[in-house]
């Protein structure tokens, strides 16, 4: 099962934190950003897979906010 990925509230910047089993993965400005950090931490992941909630937790806001 791949793990659960958690993109935090969007900072001052505007970017949000992404995170995977308690490791940072980077900063995402967009939904395509979070799928870009996912793959290169080596999760077989599609675009619409952002918005299952069972894969992605988004906290504070969800993937239209940035």
């Amino acid at each position: 099962m791949p793990c659960r990925v958690i993109v935090y509230p969007p900072s001052g910047s505007g970017g949000r934190r992404v995170r995977c089993d308690g490791r940072i993965l980077g900063l995402a400005y967009s939904p395509r950003d979070v799928l870009a950090l996912v793959r290169r931490a080596g999760l077989r992941m599609r675009l619409g897979d952002l918005y299952d909630s069972d894969l992605v937790e988004w906290r504070g806001a969800g993937p239209t906010t940035w």
